[in-house]
């Protein structure tokens, strides 16, 4: 056993090296002993699976495991989307896992525990497993397990009809293009959009376990394709999903990639004026300060977490969240599960066209002039496989004297923010699931060249 980590979304790595089958015997048997010291032998567990190489094969192997181990298992029949299974751990109360590696490249696979929330497990849960790894004593709890069948689809989309306005949906004026990208949602999302007679065109519908030589990630660099036609077709929105179906990707009528950050000022826009929704805004250390203007233009509650769903799932199990959401493209509502779901968010995005009976780029626009100010935001990654070096970057880099402009905040919740009396902040934190150290800053247009240039001379020389 080696290499293993559980990150901000459970446990990945390179196929057939760091992720290969004796490391996932070890997490899968540390999990079950988890499962066994909290809820006993005869919790049901539900195993899902990505569209990735060899997704379906750790799938089975597992649930032999687990039987072995006495657990009743149910294994989906068919390529499933994340949030389908989060929402299936809650609607059944059982435990799941769910072999995916989300965004990361083809050549990557991952497993993520689920626990009976619905949402993913948080470092209480995960530090408790992670004990387990090198207990080398028997686990057999003296029966065999049985394979249950668990209808994981049908209860999922009869609770997302009671949350989105489908008749509302259907007069969205826009035309809608689904980009599957070869992702878990392909078979799911474009199903309930035909059974529910809302129109539209997809492509790239199709399982590909090298997401059509791409990435499985819904940013404009993998959406050529979607970006080529809504050019080309006039009065067009563009929606897409990441491998496992938990982040989205949305194009505008004029080919623009909307930024997650404008769809949640957008959504929480919609949901408080249209459906009279109230809670507080869950956002990561990472979002714009435009949602926190918006927020309190709304009279709504900021609720601030490290980056990563499992902190912002853990906020809305705990608080009364309206919506909460992520820079990346994870996103929820209170009223659903505490886990990011691509579905959901595209749907929400229909929706409220659908019931301003306006275009994406118009409530773009209307967001734009509510909130008074626009701020960019930009990142640049550089790659780090060792943590301490990272530290002593971070370290570096709070001790730096001469910043662009007056520090009003740094904010250690996660890496390091740096806040300026100008609303501008750079943000330096780890990856929680690449080697990575990711570099965020944002400002408004006037002052984004300056601080851009801060950012490529300065805190780029730490990194030589």
């Amino acid at each position: 056993m080696a290499n293993i980590s559980f990150g901000t979304d459970g446990f990945r790595g390179i196929l057939d090296k760091d992720f290969n089958m004796i490391n996932v015997k070890t997490v899968v048997k540390a999990c079950a002993k988890y499962i066994s010291s909290v809820y006993g032998n005869h919790k049901q567990i539900i195993i899902g699976y990505d569209p990735r190489n060899q997704a379906y094969e750790y799938a089975m192997n597992t649930a032999q495991l687990l039987l072995a181990y006495g657990f009743d298992v149910c294994v989906s029949k068919k390529v499933i989307p994340t949030p389908m299974i989060a929402f299936a751990a809650k609607y059944y109360n059982a435990c799941a896992f769910m072999y995916t590696a989300s965004h990361n490249p083809p050549e990557y696979l991952g497993i993520k525990f689920i626990p009976d929330f619905g949402g993913p497990a948080t470092n209480d849960i995960t530090d408790k497993i992670t004990q387990y790894f090198e207990d080398n004593t028997n686990f057999m709890t003296g029966r065999v397990g049985d394979f249950v069948d668990l209808d994981l689809e049908k209860p999922y989309f009869e609770h997302i009809k009671t949350l989105i306005d489908i008749e509302k949906i259907k007069k969205v004026k826009s035309n809608i293009i689904f980009d599957g990208l070869y992702s878990s949602t392909v078979g799911y999302f474009d199903k309930f959009l035909e059974e529910n007679e809302i129109s539209f065109e997809k492509i790239n519908c199709f399982h590909d376990i090298n997401f059509g030589g791409g990435m499985p990630d819904p940013k404009p660099k993998y959406l050529k394709d979607l970006i080529e036609k809504i050019k080309n077709q006039p009065e067009t929105i563009g929606l897409a999903n990441d491998g496992d179906g938990d982040r989205y990707g949305v194009i505008n009528e004029n080919g623009e990639y909307v930024t997650p950050n404008e769809i949640m000022g957008i959504l929480l826009k919609h949901l408080i004026k249209n459906k009279d929704a109230k809670g507080d805004l869950a956002i990561t250390v990472a979002g714009s300060s435009m949602l926190k203007v918006l927020a309190q233009k709304l009279n709504v509650k900021i609720i601030e977490t490290p980056v990563g769903f499992k902190w912002l799932g853990e906020a809305m199990r705990n608080n009364k969240v309206l919506l909460a959401g992520e820079d990346s493209g994870g996103l929820s509502i209170g009223s659903h599960i505490p886990e990011k779901d691509g579905i959901i968010a595209n749907l929400l995005i229909l929706e409220a066209m659908g019931y301003e009976q306006k275009s994406l780029a118009e409530l773009q626009k209307e967001l734009q002039n509510f909130v008074g100010v626009i701020f960019t935001q930009d990142r640049i990654d550089y790659k780090f496989h060792d943590k301490e070096v990272m530290n002593e970057i971070i370290k570096k880099i709070s001790q730096i004297k001469d910043y662009p402009y007056k520090i009003s905040e740094k904010n250690e919740t996660e890496g390091l923010k740096i806040n300026f009396d100008n609303n501008s902040w750079i943000l330096v934190r780890p990856s929680g699931t690449e080697p990575l150290l990711r570099v965020y800053f944002e400002s408004e247009p006037k002052n984004m060249q300056e601080l851009k240039t801060f950012v490529d001379t300065k805190i780029k020389s730490f990194f030589k």
